[in-house]
């Protein structure tokens, strides 16, 4: 691809967020009801293509559970409140009721408190007692230490994540982890991420993991890209992962999934994410702004709680209905914040493909007044797309 000339010394790549695309319609249409976004991975079975972020104010062995129950799954962070704590839910409340100049500052502290093992254990069977599929995150920097933990409570996907994740980490001061040797030993299908390039990608796939989170920075309560500068728009990183996922496939025989994970908000931009080449999306703040939802409408980063570098801020996102309305509908308000799923298989039917994989091929063009043009009395009301 084209490089463009920054100055004199640096040049780069021209990159593309979602609502720098749009998808085309092809020849053909069909009814709705006719597609299938079912998502298969590994041994496991989803009705949707959908992760629910390992992020406290998205995912509590109660969303979880249900999540799996609408046909999705939720992974739950082993490294949050729900580990740290018998009994977290006075602490929602607390940060739902804090001053903004005073959030960072109280989480910083909520999360000094050890996370426990047996917590560990005790969330992951609480949801696998409810009969849906278990999934759970731990850092790299704490895999090792819960790993046995996690096998103990027999956990079905392990999601090893932070804000990036390399195949070959670096350091003078400990032993990092070879996430090679982890995955091809772990008795769990293993899924990694965030990254944002082919190259990384590349590398995290030659893992042995089964899945590669692709997403550095776009998450509604993330700042990773004002503090450290760091990221890459949302479909570039996908489509790039996807040209590495296909080169993988090539050399080895093995599929490995794409997960779009983050800066999705609307129906629109999960349809563009998949169209880009994901295989599924994890969701975040969307989420929140279920009923069921542990903050109540409020949201934030993983790394919130870093105790000297904070890369994430509290956001509120309101309550829009039911984790059901947000997901598969009705939809009663019209801008594309709920019925996420429905909208999806709408734009799969409109441009006329029947699942995911065909979805994937998709055309899109570069359209950077897609979002804007005709629009101009929904921008100035406050509603539908200017909302």
């Amino acid at each position: 691809m084209a490089e463009v000339e920054i100055g004199i010394f640096k040049s780069g790549r021209r990159a593309y967020g979602f609502d720098d695309i749009g998808i085309v319609p092809s020849r053909r249409t069909r009814d709705p009801e006719d597609t299938d976004i079912s998502w298969e991975i590994d041994a496991f079975d989803f009705k949707l293509p959908l992760m629910a972020a390992a992020m406290d104010g998205v995912t509590s062995p109660a969303t979880a559970v249900e999540i799996g129950k609408l046909g999705g799954v939720a992974v739950l962070n082993l490294e949050g409140l729900w580990t740290r704590y018998d009994n977290p839910e006075p602490l929602f409340e607390e940060i739902a009721s804090l001053d903004t100049d005073k959030v960072t500052a109280r989480l910083q502290q909520m999360y000094l408190e050890p996370i426990k093992s047996e917590l560990v254990t005790q969330r992951i069977r609480e949801i696998k007692q409810a009969g849906v599929v278990s999934a759970a995150s731990l850092t790299p920097q704490q895999t090792l230490r819960f790993a046995p933990a996690v096998l103990e409570a027999e956990l079905d996907l392990f999601v090893i994540q932070g804000t990036v994740v390399s195949a070959e980490h670096v350091s003078k001061t400990s032993e990092p982890l070879n996430l090679k040797r982890f995955i091809r030993q772990f008795e769990i299908p293993v899924i990694v991420g965030g990254c944002a390039s082919y190259h990384t990608a590349l590398h995290l796939m030659r893992t042995g993991a089964v899945g590669v989170l692709v997403g550095v920075g776009p998450g509604n309560a993330c700042t990773t890209r004002g503090v450290l500068g760091i990221g890459v728009p949302q479909a570039t990183a996908i489509a790039d992962a996807a040209g590495a996922r296909m080169r993988h496939l090539d050399e080895t025989g093995v599929y490995v999934h794409v997960i779009a994970d983050g800066g999705m908000s609307r129906g629109g931009d999960i349809a563009k994410a998949i169209a880009c080449g994901a295989d599924a999306v994890m969701l975040g703040s969307p989420l929140t702004a279920a009923h069921e939802a542990p903050a109540k409408g409020y949201h934030w980063g993983m790394a919130t709680f870093h105790p000297t570098l904070p890369r994430g801020t509290r956001v509120h996102t309101g309550i829009r209905g039911t984790l059901k309305d947000i997901l598969l509908g009705p939809a009663h308000d019209t801008d594309g914040r709920t019925n996420l799923f429905g909208a999806l298989r709408t734009a799969m039917a409109t441009c006329g493909y029947q699942n995911v994989k065909e979805f994937q091929k998709a055309e899109v063009i570069v359209a950077p007044s897609l979002q804007t043009e005709g629009k101009v009395l929904q921008k100035s009301q406050g509603v539908g797309m200017g909302h």
